[in-house]
């Protein structure tokens, strides 16, 4: 199978050249995209064991007196979607997706969950194509700066901030919903934090989840002058 040039661009952008293209080009397939080959779904599924173990591994030996309860929020933090999705848009996976007409225009190549399923189909593919080892050599390429990083991204601001207001004897903080901007497929929601006592921080992101994190931990950054 011949590749087009924008796919061969994309294995570039990866740092894998396929033996097997017809892996690569079906954990680039969506199932709203009608192919007699099949999607990705399944090479997903594999892609999410195989990242898991790279991370589990690579957790531990970058840290090797850490407790389970210390690794596994670091592992959450390596592993989730959203860190997915970040790596997939680091190498511009969604120009390469192949999409149904339905997700095609309600841009399907910008969706979080989308994206980083694919991720997750295109290491699975690598790990089919030539073993653990070469999906090894992959995943830690793309998410060595997240590995180097993880204790702060492991840190749930959410929950860091109930506890500092908590520790206080204030209320919970609340979370509301002051702007919406850009189109129904692709939004951007500005969420602002707050606490009982008039502090309060704001952020955008593209679901309401990062934006309740990101407002939370600017506000926790306030509070603490961290």
């Amino acid at each position: 199978m011949k590749l087009s040039a924008e796919v061969k661009a994309f294995e570039g952008r990866l740092g894998y050249v396929f033996s097997r293209p017809e892996l690569l080009i079906r954990a680039l397939t969506h199932s709203s995209f009608a192919t007699a080959t099949g999607d990705n779904q399944r090479l997903e599924f594999l892609g999410d064991r195989v990242l898991g173990l790279v991370m589990a591994e690579a957790l531990l030996m970058a840290d090797k007196g850490a407790s389970e309860g210390l690794l596994a929020p670091r592992f959450n933090a390596l592993v989730r979607k959203e860190a997915c999705a970040d790596v997939a848009r680091q190498i511009d996976l969604g120009d390469v997706l192949r999409l149904g007409r339905s997700e095609m225009m309600t841009g399907g190549r910008r969706k979080e969950a989308l994206l980083g399923d694919a991720m997750e189909a295109v290491i699975a593919a690598v790990y089919r194509d030539a073993g653990f080892d070469a999906a090894k050599r992959v995943v830690l390429r793309l998410w060595g700066r997240r590995i180097d990083h993880v204790e702060a991204d492991a840190r749930d601001a959410k929950t860091s901030l109930q506890e500092w207001a908590q520790g206080r004897g204030l209320k919970p903080p609340s979370y509301v919903e002051t702007g919406r901007e850009g189109p129904d497929h692709a939004p951007i929601f500005t969420i602002e934090a707050r606490l009982e006592t008039g502090e309060m921080a704001s952020a955008s992101a593209p679901s309401k989840r990062a934006a309740e994190q990101s407002a939370a931990r600017d506000l926790l950054a306030q509070l603490t002058g961290g």
